[in-house]
């Protein structure tokens, strides 16, 4: 069996379906080695789109997301999807063909160290040969998967694709038996003891799917929830418990619950999200979580790290007859977030727009949003179901996410609606992958949110006092006709106009711009300045 052969039965059997890419001559060999096994080598504009595709359907298949690129550019391009998944947690195998061992060190047109380039942003990097293939790809699944989960990076010298595999397959490896120091004495004694708790959800939760397991625990045992933007959708935002979102839009009400906590406890809190520090308040901590990270100075903290299972047997050492839950008081916090939210649709700017969208849209929408003001809006404001109906970035925090993730989502979900929504800052950072949606038919709704402005940059610009410059995108308007790659551009300049868009959008069956032109005047009131 040759090499790309036995690489595409491999990933067959791990249950991968697609490869994203933009492919080079040493490519070829592999790109049909993977139509054979039945992989679809899915064609990306730009690498970094690659990258973002893998990651978001490994997200919702639970199997590698698996990307490529050819030497040097390429390779560099795909970066960015690395970073992603190091820094959101997804198991992801990245493929880049490289120069065979005679030129490898050589003064050679494109050649750099692919080793030394991805180290830094994958768990590890590999170097394929004849003797180490069975052995490097039982490695690779074994690591993209291990806690955290995350990227690992395969190089593939460009003289192989003809070789045959020298090793057979060596089976997968089991995961280590790890165990830890866990002080489960003071951990129970501060459960037992506490009295105002507050429960801040993370990323891990999320990963886990644990929202049955916390909605039994906030039943048994009431108390306030806070969540970080990636772990919205755990706790629905109508529940008795719920408060609101860390980082994001008017969290500083969230201050209020603060003022009233004696014990924190992060249930799968992620710290690459939001730190610790920067909202929590001066009382002790227990972290639970699958591996060890690290914690602020100057804090009381109890970590448990273990097995989402076993941090709810530590938690049953809660006791519900002593902990106090004002529900008067998260319900007061919801509704004056939403009373907030509500001031602002005299006019049509972000607000009115996310309203729109919220009533327009399908309920089980797939949205995936981009990174900017307009995402601190959304990660407060939106309704979620579950944490796969709102798909971000935020350990990461890319621009130029949104549509490659709605193109990944619509390919991994045919049949679903799936909207994006981005700012137009991130929509020209991406644009090219409308192209991809025109090319594999998703009929994806792209919502841009027009301002002309890389606003989130504008109000830090505001915010240090500093005169604002190097934030206009454009003068005039971002559309001209209406058509742009041959996709279909709907205009709006109210609300009116918006209601109308979003209805002609979801009744074509074929992608579709909706631009919204929106006043960014919002922002500055809503965002909230960060520690």
């Amino acid at each position: 069996m040759t090499i790309p052969d036995y690489m595409a039965e491999r990933l067959t059997e791990s249950g991968v379906r697609h490869v994203f890419g933009v492919p080079g001559g040493p490519s070829l060999p592999y790109m049909e080695a993977f139509r054979k096994g039945g992989i679809e080598f899915v064609l990306t504009s730009h690498e970094s789109a690659a990258g973002v595709m893998a990651d978001v359907s490994a997200r919702l298949n639970g199997v590698p997301g698996v990307s490529h690129a050819t030497y040097g550019p390429g390779a560099a391009n795909l970066l960015t999807g690395a970073g992603l998944s190091l820094l959101d947690r997804t198991p992801h195998i990245l493929l880049t063909s490289e120069m065979p061992d005679v030129l490898l060190n050589r003064t050679v047109q494109m050649n750099v160290s692919h080793q030394e380039l991805f180290g830094p942003v994958t768990k590890k990097t590999y170097r394929l040969s004849r003797s180490n293939v069975a052995a490097v790809m039982d490695d690779a699944f074994r690591t993209c998967f291990e806690e955290y989960p995350g990227p690992v990076h395969i190089g593939l010298p460009s003289d192989l694709a003809t070789a045959e595999v020298f090793t057979p397959h060596a089976g997968s490896h089991a995961a280590d038996d790890l165990s830890f120091d866990n002080d489960i004495q003071n951990l129970i004694a501060l459960l037992e003891k506490a009295r105002r708790p507050l429960l801040a959800i993370g990323l891990t939760a999320a990963r886990f799917g644990l929202k049955r397991k916390i909605l039994e625990l906030l039943s048994s045992c009431p108390m306030p929830v806070v969540l970080t933007p990636m772990a919205k959708g755990l706790v629905p935002e109508d529940h008795p418990c719920y408060c609101g979102v860390l980082f994001h839009a008017l969290s500083d009400y969230l201050d209020d619950i603060y003022e009233k906590t004696d014990l924190v406890i992060g249930l799968g809190y992620d710290p690459v999200e939001y730190n610790y520090e920067s909202w929590m308040p001066g009382v002790p901590l227990v972290q639970f979580g699958t591996v060890e990270s690290d914690m602020p100075e100057g804090v009381e903290v109890v970590k448990y790290t273990g097995s989402p299972a076993e941090w709810f047997v530590m938690l049953a050492h809660l006791n519900p007859s002593s902990v106090i839950f004002e529900s008067a008081v998260a319900r007061g916090i919801r509704d004056e977030i939403a009373s907030v939210f509500e001031g602002f649709l005299g006019h049509f700017g972000p607000v009115s727009a996310l309203k729109i969208l919220r009533e327009e849209l399908p309920a089980d929408t797939f949205v995936t949003g981009d990174v900017g003001s307009h995402l601190h809006l959304l990660g407060q404001y939106w309704q979620t179901p579950s944490p796969d109906r709102l798909i971000i970035t935020n350990g990461w925090s890319s621009m130029g996410f949104s549509i490659p993730a709605a193109n990944s989502v619509q390919l991994n979900r045919p049949g679903s609606r799936v909207a994006a929504i981005t700012g137009d800052g991130g929509f020209l950072m991406s644009a090219g992958e409308l192209m991809t949606a025109r090319r594999y038919n998703l009929p994806v709704k792209i919502i841009v949110m027009s301002d002309g402005e890389l606003n989130l940059i504008r109000l830090k610009q505001i915010w240090k006092e500093i005169n604002p410059y190097g934030t206009s995108i454009y003068d005039g308007h971002l559309f001209s006709s209406d058509s742009f790659l041959g996709i279909r551009v709907l205009n709006a300049e109210n609300e009116l106009e918006l209601r109308h868009c979003v209805r002609t959008a979801l009744g074509l069956a074929a992608p579709v711009i909706v631009n919204a032109v929106i006043d960014p005047d919002d922002y500055k009131w809503l965002v909230v300045k960060q520690k």
